[in-house]
């Protein structure tokens, strides 16, 4: 998946009155620091060290250029010394990048046998961080704040992850849903508001008639075709089933083109996410579904029934994960066997192969709704792991994300007459309050899980966005 060139700047606080031999004292630990946070393998992303933050004009410039320049994903702040915090107030109001503040010092350990006032005044980060801290809660701005050793790597990991959150937002802005065909008809859960999400999130949301997308299909080659045919035979299993041999490859051929023909639709328009409608066929042999998660797996947001804001939310949490373990999923069925309460995941043909722990089969079935042919999809069986589910809401006053943590684990029991992938886990904080929260609260069928993300990362992003949230753990 393509993800943008981010970077983030490093801003280090000071002030002029400490000297200039002081002051290149800091500047030095500054840059240590920085090439060895950008050495750490730890990092997604580049630091990249800016001026000394020594004055309210060096500040103020430091923070419209970051506004300006697209790659700048985020700031980060450190005082090093004590910096005063006015100095700091009219450039952080003009910042409109996500910031973090490091809470760290140069040196881990106090130098009991030569510690002298030189020493205590150049290493204030104790008192320069509070009075930093102070205006940023002032201003209410919400930024992340890190406390720690900077060396650490649980620290490192926790920058690293805020990174990650930075530049879904920075991706958010950007985000076009291209929707074929409309929701689908008597559904309440997955309507919404798509002015106020493009004003609150970013989110562009365009609507096509399946016949825009026909015409693409239409215009796929055979050796495009066969190309990609080629392609699945090294990547998957094949299962033919009760098929003809000829039956089955000329449905998954089918498939190949809707993958060539959506990905070039996208490519073409700047979306990186889409939905289809099983009412909406008209033109079409099949439902896409093999297609769909191929287009998944490449970084595609993707949700069914015409829900664009799971499909923009899918998009995003890909950008935050590296589009490792995250996709686009729906509540089928319960287990409530006594200690074994789970939930079985899964969806009509589009599960995301990046939740896949085996290798992916490809199967042809009948599919009982959309009247069409008996389309191909991927078969496989859920990763275990520690998770989060996220659902998005539009509440007629407000949007409002339900975070649910949960433990997903892999199938211990096989389903040889099941057509579909599946993904199970357990619900924190336990079957039955975790299923009651999530239904007071008014979370819908259709989310995005992951098994990379923190519920701190979900958080920290729907902070920066002003959306309202719910923890489910």
């Amino acid at each position: 998946m393509q993800i943008k060139n981010n970077v983030f700047w490093f801003v280090v606080g000071s002030q002029g009155l400490y000297g200039e031999e002081s002051l290149a004292e800091v500047k030095a630990n500054a840059q240590t620091m920085t090439d060895a946070l950008n050495d750490s393998g730890v990092l997604p992303y580049p630091i990249v060290l800016q001026d000394l933050a020594v004055s309210e004009n060096t500040i103020t410039t430091i923070m419209k250029e970051a506004n300006y320049r697209d790659e700048v994903a985020g700031i980060i702040t450190w005082m090093h010394t004590f910096s005063p915090a006015k100095m700091w107030i009219r450039g952080t109001k003009l910042l409109q990048k996500p910031m973090l503040h490091l809470a760290t010092q140069y040196n881990e350990r106090i130098p009991w046998e030569t510690i002298d006032m030189d020493f205590m005044n150049l290493n204030q980060a104790a008192h320069g961080d509070r009075e930093y801290g102070f205006i940023n809660a002032r201003l209410k701005k919400q930024n992340k704040v890190v406390a720690g050793h900077w060396n650490r790597q649980e620290v490192q990991q926790e920058i690293a992850d805020w990174m990650d959150v930075a530049a879904a937002y920075r991706e958010s802005f950007d985000i076009k849903v291209a929707r074929f065909g409309d929701n689908m008809r008597n559904v309440a859960v997955t309507e919404g508001d798509k002015i106020e999400a493009q004003i609150q999130f970013g989110w562009t949301v365009d609507y096509y008639g399946i016949g825009d997308l026909v015409q693409y299909v239409d215009a796929v080659t055979e050796e495009e075709i066969n190309a990609l045919f080629n392609e699945y035979k090294d990547l998957y299993d094949f299962e033919y089933g009760d098929y003809t041999k000829e039956e089955w490859e000329a449905s998954v051929k089918v498939q190949a083109s809707y993958e060539i023909a959506i990905k070039r639709f996208l490519d073409e328009g700047g979306y990186s996410a889409f939905t289809t409608n099983f009412e909406v066929l008209y033109g079409m042999k099949q439902l896409p579904g093999l297609a769909v998660q191929r287009l998944m797996e490449q970084g595609y947001g993707f949700a069914g029934e015409g829900d664009w804001k799971t499909a923009a939310l899918d998009r995003l949490l890909k950008v935050m994960s590296h589009n490792k373990s995250t996709g686009f999923m729906e509540d089928y069925t319960y287990e409530m066997a006594p200690g074994r309460e789970s939930v079985l995941q899964s969806h009509m043909l589009e599960v995301d192969p990046s939740l896949a722990s085996n290798k992916p089969k490809v199967v042809v079935s009948p599919l009982g709704i959309g009247d069409r042919e008996d389309p191909a999809r991927l078969v496989f069986d859920g990763k275990a792991g520690e998770g989060v589910v996220v659902s998005m809401a539009d509440f007629g006053t407000h949007f409002k994300l339900l975070i649910n943590e949960v433990s997903a684990f892999e199938p211990m029991v096989p389903a040889p007459k099941l057509p579909v992938a599946r993904v199970l886990w357990e619900i924190k904080p336990n079957f039955h309050d975790g299923i009651k929260a999530w239904i007071e609260n008014g979370g819908g069928h259709h989310t995005v899980v992951s098994l990379k993300l923190t519920t701190d990362q979900i958080i920290s992003y729907a902070k920066l966005v002003g959306l309202e949230y719910v923890v489910i753990k």
